[in-house]
């Protein structure tokens, strides 16, 4: 299933592209956004066999979504004291994501590495998100939303220098990661019973819930992650995302700002 292409449409304002980014299409897409990252075996890992129960999405799953959100937000609408604060929060967490003996690979939360295929599948996110709400972006804006979305990473550890120079590199870096990215069948488990299937939350949300959630976090995978899940995807249901998503970008530029 391949997704559509359409002409450029005006893109919206830089500002609302921040406030947007940070607040529906992240909640949208959030559970898509982390499936990427976690096929990568390496970042996939460090979170099934993480130990910091506190940061477990499968055991706080709220608690888990607001740090995410407030990450985004701090990293693109923060102030430069802000981001530091974050990251000296982050990293009392990090401290503690290592691989143990018993791990089939090796890992570590601080390897600039992991945190830049973190930081590259929030852009890559991004401007699916903002796509989907309201049309691709023109060649200025992408560009300005690119040099952006360094700070994803860089909030973090990782340096300025390894952020692909533009969005060309970016594609590059991109097609280099996805014969990397097949979840073993322990991460591909918690990936389809927890985030697809919303195993950590209470069994009458997941009867009122489970269905839309299976069916926005499909629709904003690309193809190469609903293969490696086994999740079907039709015409149909990609026509009926496109027009669903369009609708909420347009309630979005009319509706009052948060």
């Amino acid at each position: 299933m391949r997704r559509r292409t359409e002409a450029v449409r005006p893109s919206a304002p830089s500002d609302d592209r921040r406030r947007f980014m940070a607040g529906p299409a992240a909640f949208l897409g959030g559970p898509a956004n982390v499936i990427m990252q976690l096929s990568w075996a390496p970042v996939g890992r460090g979170v099934v066999e993480s130990t910091v129960d506190s940061g477990r999405f499968d055991l706080r799953p709220r608690k888990r979504g607001r740090t995410t959100l407030t990450y985004l937000a701090v990293a693109m609408l923060g102030t430069d004291e802000d981001r530091v604060a974050f990251r000296e929060a982050v990293n009392t967490a990090h401290r503690q994501v290592r691989s143990g003996p018993d791990s089939p690979v090796r890992y570590n939360a601080f390897d600039p590495r992991l945190q830049l295929w973190v930081a590259a599948c929030l852009y890559q996110g991004t401007v699916d998100s903002l796509t989907y709400l309201f049309g691709p972006l023109d060649e200025a804006s992408a560009d300005e939303l690119y040099a952006e979305a360094a700070r994803f990473g860089t909030t973090l550890q990782v340096p300025e220098k390894l952020w692909p120079p533009d969005r060309a590199a970016f594609a590059e870096y991109w097609r280099s990661m996805l014969p990397e990215l097949s979840p073993d069948e322990r991460v591909r488990e918690y990936l389809l019973t927890q985030l697809v299937d919303m195993g950590p939350y209470g069994r009458w949300e997941r009867r009122l819930f489970r269905r839309v959630n299976r069916f926005f976090t499909t629709g904003f995978l690309p193809q190469h992650f609903r293969d490696e899940l086994g999740l079907a995807w039709s015409d149909r249901e990609q026509r009926a995302f496109e027009v669903v998503m369009r609708l909420i970008g347009r309630v979005l530029t009319v509706g009052p700002e948060a």
